[in-house]
């Protein structure tokens, strides 16, 4: 396995990363700039009005991305098992 394999496989692997946690990223950044917004609308400054909002959204998100994000880690899997003869010890 040549060094630009192993740069190659880190780079997918971060890439599958940043595709499977942004959408539920970006929804709780979203959500909370939205609550925040509304808290500075209305003086109101409860801390825990927060967290419900971004926990639903998130909850959300990640059950309608659920089958996408189990298809692209099999296929990451798949390929990075295809690899395993390539190894040279």
């Amino acid at each position: 396995m040549s060094d630009l394999m192993i740069i190659d496989i880190g780079k997918r692997a971060l890439l599958l990363l940043l595709y499977m946690g942004g959408p539920m990223l970006i929804t709780a950044l979203v959500l909370g700039l939205l609550v925040s917004l509304f808290q500075a609308a209305t003086q109101l400054n409860e801390m825990t009005m927060t967290f419900i909002p971004k926990i639903i959204g998130v909850g959300i998100v990640l059950l309608f991305m659920m089958p996408t994000m189990g298809q692209m880690f099999k296929d990451f899997f798949v390929s990075i098992m295809s690899l395993v003869p390539e190894i040279n010890p």
